[in-house]
């Protein structure tokens, strides 16, 4: 059987739900996972409260093979992710030597105050192992099945880039599309029954609209080439005999 391994996202923040920020890492993670085969099942944002993190990470951490968090992670007040992560872990969150020692280093470089706000960052759970950031210094941390990494787009990016290669991954979801010409509602009843003849195989519809008429882009998915060619080849068929009685 092809081994499945999944995943979910945690984003943290009131500005994502307010819309002040617009969210640029869910497509990213998506892709990402999606080209190692890890499948990303569930996508969750939630604001700047403790007890809604907490909640949300030991809900999905248990419920998926990883669980990767975005946002909080900064100096400000607001940036309460790593005790939220701890409390959810039962540990305490505190100062970690080796992120301290770095932090430290790069602002007495830059010649800029390592203020209490700056060493916010450098506090983690303890047994939390770093997530290196290369292009801050400050690093996010791995507990668990849990990652932790900043919510700015160019530094998610490049933690994630570190923590791929630490990842078990699962068989590749291959996927073909068909062309339809007709809307969803001529192709649904017989794409149902496709669907059920081939249950190893995922088989979604996506509307389209254009020159003034609606068309449909059938997306055949399956972890097998055998699994995924029998089925196209049913949904081609579909396709065809609805155009011969058109």
């Amino acid at each position: 059987m092809p081994e499945i391994v999944t995943a979910a996202m945690l984003v943290i923040g009131d500005e994502i739900l307010s819309g002040r920020t617009k969210d640029k890492n869910i497509g990213h993670l998506a892709d990402i996972m999606t080209a190692i085969g890890i499948d990303l099942k569930e996508v969750r944002i939630v604001p700047d409260e403790q007890d809604e993190i907490v909640a949300a990470v030991n809900a999905l951490r248990a419920r998926y093979t990883y669980l990767f968090t975005t946002g909080g992670i900064g100096p400000t007040h607001d940036d309460i992710t790593a005790d939220s992560v701890a409390k959810a872990f039962g540990v305490p969150c505190e100062y970690d030597a080796k992120a301290y020692g770095m932090l430290e280093a790069s602002y007495a470089q830059r010649g800029i105050e390592f203020t209490e706000a700056r060493k916010r960052m450098a506090r983690m759970p303890r047994g939390a192992d770093h997530i290196d950031n290369p292009v801050s210094i400050a690093p996010g941390f791995r507990i668990g099945n849990v990652h932790v990494m900043a919510g700015v787009p160019s530094i998610f990016q490049a933690m994630l880039d570190n923590v791929v290669p630490t990842l078990k991954t699962g068989t590749k979801m291959l996927s073909a599309t068909v062309h339809c010409p007709f809307g969803e509602g001529l192709v649904g009843g017989p794409l149902a029954e496709i669907q059920k003849a081939h249950p190893d195989t995922i088989i979604g519809s996506y509307p389209k609209y254009g020159e003034g008429k609606f068309w449909t882009e059938l997306v055949v998915r399956a972890r097998s080439e055998e699994a995924l060619e029998a089925a196209r080849k049913d949904v081609e068929a579909m396709v065809a005999g609805l155009s011969a009685a058109s």
